[in-house]
């Protein structure tokens, strides 16, 4: 995709709903960041940084919510555990149940950080 209008207009219907609702968020709480596409999906990326802290995803069977600032995912191990997590991707398997709360506090973390190194 070119831009993330266009990225969410190819979205199924029963995801588009929470991929804007997240993306809503992200430019409200990413403040500075700019939103790109990168390995064809949305992603936010300080300027003059080389790579996106905050990215996500619409996978086959769940939506991607990519945290890759490490010493944020450290700082919230305690909401972060029992989740399904890789290295720096939170795998949301039901859109209809995200936990918006938890990611707009990482959103947030994210930003207050300054920049950092991602994962």
């Amino acid at each position: 995709m070119s831009d993330v209008d266009a990225y969410l207009a190819a979205v199924p219907d029963a995801r588009r709903a929470a991929l804007t609702r997240l993306r809503e968020l992200c430019r409200a709480e990413l403040t500075g960041f700019e939103e790109v596409m990168a390995y064809g999906m949305p992603a936010y990326v300080r300027p003059g940084a080389t790579a996106g802290e905050i990215a996500w995803a619409n996978q086959k069977q769940y939506v991607s919510f990519y945290l890759l600032r490490t010493d944020v995912r450290d700082a919230f191990a305690d909401r972060l555990a029992g989740h399904d997590m890789g290295k720096g991707c939170l795998r949301l398997r039901h859109p209809d149940r995200i936990d918006f709360l938890l990611l707009r506090d990482l959103l947030r973390a994210t930003a207050a950080a300054g920049p950092g190194p991602v994962c």
